[in-house]
């Protein structure tokens, strides 16, 4: 069973009953043990407010995305998508594609899953020259495990390596997903979104 599987299942009791604080047995003043990357990126895109939805296969993700158009009742609404290969994955859900901010929600793929905080990293290779606020306040993200990586940093160099040829403009990260959580001092002047993550298991 996978981690992802592992981390939304809850445990039997048995389980429960055999498990210890990660670091019950380390001193006061041991180094924390690091929790593996998908592992620390869950818990922080979470605490970031982010809905995450775990799929093994593609008919899964189909499934994972008709529920969430269930339950915003986004069906036969209007779909703001860029990406002409998400367009014919979705064809099938009566969605009206178009490239209008008024749109029920923004579709899109993305460039890396960063960890450390939680956040979403994309590119003009996902938007265009468009800016964040200029995009519905509704997000549903496609990635893949193969995508998740530690730091903005290892993102950024990885973007490089797969695009030597023509490296893309417009990079930047979402991390705030709480729309109806008031913008704290440290996430002043980012753009909030509404985002589910559909990850598909690649690895």
């Amino acid at each position: 069973m996978s981690l992802f599987r592992r981390f939304l299942n809850p445990k039997s009791k048995s389980d429960k009953s055999q498990d210890k604080p990660e670091n019950a047995d380390r001193g006061k003043y041991m180094p924390e043990v690091k929790l593996p990357t998908d592992e620390r990126f869950m818990l922080n895109f979470r605490n970031n407010g982010g809905k995450f939805l775990y799929c093994e296969n593609q008919e899964e993700i189909l499934e994972a995305f008709d529920n969430i158009l269930l339950e915003n009742d986004w069906y036969e609404k209007e779909c703001f998508c860029f990406d002409q290969n998400l367009q014919e994955k979705f064809s099938g859900f009566n969605l009206n594609f178009n490239r209008s901010s008024a749109a029920a929600f923004f579709l899109s793929t993305c460039e890396y899953l960063i960890a450390n905080d939680g956040s979403i990293l994309i590119s003009s290779n996902q938007i265009k020259e468009s800016k964040l606020h200029d995009l519905p306040a509704n997000f549903v993200i496609l990635a893949s495990t193969s995508q998740l990586t530690d730091t903005i940093g290892e993102g950024l160099r990885g973007i490089k390596f797969r695009n030597k040829q023509h490296i893309p403009s417009n990079i930047t990260t979402i991390k705030n997903f709480e729309t109806q959580k008031e913008g704290d001092f440290m996430s002043y002047g980012s753009s909030t979104k509404n985002l589910y993550l559909l990850l598909l298991e690649d690895l």
